[in-house]
């Protein structure tokens, strides 16, 4: 197995560490250099692709349709992690979406910017299902909360510090698209180069099963990650393209939107991971649809009400801050999972999050030139659902527990 001459270490070996050569760290490390290159290129894309391509609604939708194609296939992690150890998949994960933004700007054609949109989404994807079966295998149930609080504020940190440098340098020093995608794409390269070498290959206590693992018991968490995706979706394909095509931001306006939605979100993390450690997955859940579903509504009145840019630049930032709870899924997945079930589970669920993403956004692409209003009242409707299925979380999730339904059936008729 592809990793297996590099040192292996059990995690509570690992714990008595330096913090700096902890597994947390290693989180915290890829955490950071995953959105110094995905960041960067979300933050550049719309402008790029309407400035260097000309793109409509049409082609936008259909970049992000083909974006979403790797994380349909994500359950193809299963078969890898055969060959390829967890934590060396992640890493080679990185560079694979360094490389691909680094060279975005050198094929400024419709044909070009898909295929290494493509690439660097088999990147981006296949690191994140190895990044939250990681997190999930290597955090304790009870500090998970928290510390995924704090690994979603590092990569807020990192999204702030590259749009921070976009804001401040993208018009004073007329910067062009490629030195910008060049130098984020090489930043993440490094980094994930001097995490290959610079740590040990951490051992969790549960090996992870090395097939498909569909359970009937974990519906809920296979239909909450269903709705999620694809509620997602409208917002990170049309949210940002709005604000290009409606309002005329610029480069550095986008940019300074995106800044400080990561400033709340470093900030706002931290602690919503400590309320679901108090409130619970369930009630945290709640909130954030209840949020979505009413900022959805509101992106739509911009279009049917004519609401001007303050509204939409607000809303957006409320948007990002919802989606911050959204973490509250993968502790409850933790609660209620079996620790072997937790890598090929991460795949599926990967695989399931982007079942709509992979038709949604090229179909939405056609509706949006007919009606934008509509593609967010769709939103606000998706939203709503995944409320009513947050309602059927229990309050205190775990295996034999997973929904509100799940002690009743094991209950004997009297």
């Amino acid at each position: 197995m592809i990793g297996d001459s590099v040192r292996r270490m059990d995690l509570d070996e690992a714990r008595q560490l330096p913090f700096v050569r902890q597994p947390v760290f290693l989180l915290f490390l890829m955490a950071f250099a995953m959105p110094i290159a995905f960041s960067v290129w979300s933050a550049l894309l719309n402008n790029f692709v309407i400035e260097m391509a000309g793109f409509t609604g049409v082609e936008i939708g259909w970049l992000h349709t083909v974006r979403e194609i790797p994380g349909f296939f994500a359950i193809g992690v299963i078969a890898l992690i055969i060959f390829i150890r967890e934590q060396v998949l992640g890493l080679v994960s990185l560079i694979l979406l360094g490389v691909s933004t680094a060279l975005t700007a050198y094929f400024p054609t419709f044909g070009g910017i898909l295929t290494l949109t493509l690439l660097g989404s088999v990147g981006f994807h296949y690191y994140e299902t190895v990044n939250q079966s990681l997190q999930l295998q290597w955090l304790k149930k009870e500090e998970a909360p928290q510390a995924l609080g704090w690994i979603t504020a590092v990569g807020s940190f990192a999204s702030l510090i590259a749009y921070g440098l976009l804001v401040v340098t993208w018009k004073s020093f007329d910067l062009s698209y490629s030195f910008v995608y060049m130098t984020s794409g090489g930043i993440c390269v490094a980094i994930a180069l001097f995490s290959f070498f610079f740590y040990p290959q951490f051992e969790a206590p549960n090996p992870q099963l090395k097939k498909m693992v569909l359970r009937k018991r974990y519906w809920l968490y296979y239909l909450l990650q269903f709705m999620s995706g694809a509620r997602r979706q409208i917002f990170i394909v049309f949210a940002a393209f709005m604000m290009v095509e409606k309002f005329g931001f610029e480069v550095h306006e986008v940019t300074a939107l995106f800044l400080i939605n990561y400033v709340a979100n470093m900030v706002f993390a931290p602690i919503v991971g400590r309320w679901i450690g108090i409130y619970g997955e369930r009630n945290m859940l709640v909130v954030e649809y209840v949020g979505l579903t009413l900022v959805f509504l509101a992106y739509g009145g911009i279009y049917y009400f004519g609401w001007g840019v303050i509204v939409g630049a607000a809303l957006y930032v409320a948007n990002h801050l919802f989606f911050s709870m959204a973490f509250a899924i993968k502790t409850y997945f933790q609660k209620i999972a079996d620790p072997e079930d937790i890598a090929p589970t991460a795949a599926v669920a990967f695989t399931i999050n982007h079942i709509a993403a992979v038709f949604l956004p090229a179909l939405l692409g056609y509706l949006w030139v007919v009606s934008p209003g509509g593609v967010f009242i769709l939103a606000a409707m998706m939203a709503g659902t995944s409320l009513l299925l947050a309602c059927f979380i229990p309050c205190d999730p775990q295996k034999g527990n997973e929904t509100l339904f799940s002690r009743l059936a094991a209950t004997p008729a009297e």
